[in-house]
């Protein structure tokens, strides 16, 4: 599927996390304290949880109900009590534009 635009660079603040819905699938949109610029999965696999709700810091979004911390990269759960991954999806910066594409990176394509 092709990217689409979320937002703008500018509505992202940094250290902090935007929700947006591709195709139904709630997404979190996440810059970084360097400016980087990802997206992952917003509904946390411990509980119904927006992540988008929760706290970034470095590489990890951490859901604000349970304290589950998931990687940006890959999105593994780095702390319990989540131990399933979100997904992970690929992002451009163009123009000012953010753009995420609504498939899922495969697993076999992510760091490990």
């Amino acid at each position: 599927m092709a990217a689409e635009r979320v937002c703008g660079i500018d509505d992202l603040e940094q250290d902090s996390a935007l929700r947006v819905v591709l195709g139904g699938v709630p997404i979190a949109v996440v810059k970084d304290a360097n400016g980087d610029v990802f997206a992952i999965g917003d509904t946390c696999t411990h509980g119904d949880i927006s992540l988008a709700e929760g706290f970034v810091e470095d590489d990890t979004l951490e859901c604000w109900a349970h304290g589950s911390k998931f990687s940006l990269t890959s999105g593994r759960p780095l702390t319990l009590p989540a131990y399933q991954p979100v997904p992970v999806f690929a992002v451009t910066v163009s123009g000012g534009d953010v753009l995420v594409d609504p498939t899922p990176v495969p697993a076999d394509q992510l760091p490990a």
